[in-house]
């Protein structure tokens, strides 16, 4: 519980103990005494009515499980206070029609205040649904926000690596292009080899018959 509540709470019980003891007294009296303890009633009666009020929109702000056993508290709080009011009337007054109507009357200004006291804890509770709307409005939004900054930072890597591999796919073009013509030099340098040794096996071939034929008409003659 509030410490504030607690506070006007203990106000209120000693006001509502003091009204109680000067009822009992004003009955006893009579004339100017009686009207004169009466007027004392009801200063005290706006002191406790206001420390009432204060209560409520103390209990209003608290937490849903706290507030609700304070309104109940309160409740009774009125009751007390409109049954203070009811037999200030019947003291203060001696015809008996007269009392029944402003008592008639002080109910219907109860339930009027009760009934404004509910109004103002809705809007209490709807200004609260709202903030707290608002609070998970602005969450959104950030989260939204970080998400597409997130996003457009992913893009940007991806487009990155898209570049990349496009650097990439180019340089191996480029690295079969010279393998190919790699191919054709060492194909032609083959082919080049080969009709070489058909050559010089040709130019062995002559010499060794020259050779032969020199050798031939040295032993012969």
């Amino acid at each position: 519980m509030s410490e504030v509540f607690e506070g006007y709470e203990r106000q209120y019980s000693e006001i509502f103990d003091s009204l109680s003891q000067k009822c009992t007294l004003a009955a006893a009296l009579d004339g100017e005494q009686r009207r004169q303890k009466v007027s004392e009633i009801r200063s005290k009666i706006e002191d406790a009515e206001l420390l009432i009020r204060k209560m409520d929109l103390e209990a209003r702000s608290l937490q849903p499980s706290v507030r609700a056993g304070l309104l109940v508290k309160l409740r009774e709080y009125k009751s007390d206070m409109t049954n203070i009011k009811n037999e200030v009337k019947r003291i203060n007054s001696s015809n008996s029609k007269q009392v029944t109507r402003e008592e008639l009357l002080e109910s219907g200004m109860a339930d009027s205040f009760a009934v404004t006291s509910d109004q103002r804890g809705r809007v209490l509770m709807s200004t609260e649904r709202l903030a707290q709307s608002s609070d998970r409005i602005k969450e959104s939004r950030r989260v939204a926000l970080e998400t597409e900054e997130l996003g457009s930072s992913i893009l940007q890597d991806l487009h990155n690596q898209r570049q990349s591999l496009l650097h990439a796919h180019n340089s191996l073009h480029g690295v079969d292009e010279n393998i190919g013509n790699s191919k054709k030099i060492l194909a032609a340098m083959s082919k080049r080899i080969d009709r070489n040794k058909w050559i010089i096996g040709g130019v062995i071939a002559a010499l060794a018959f020259a050779i032969i034929i020199i050798l031939y008409f040295k032993f012969s003659h």
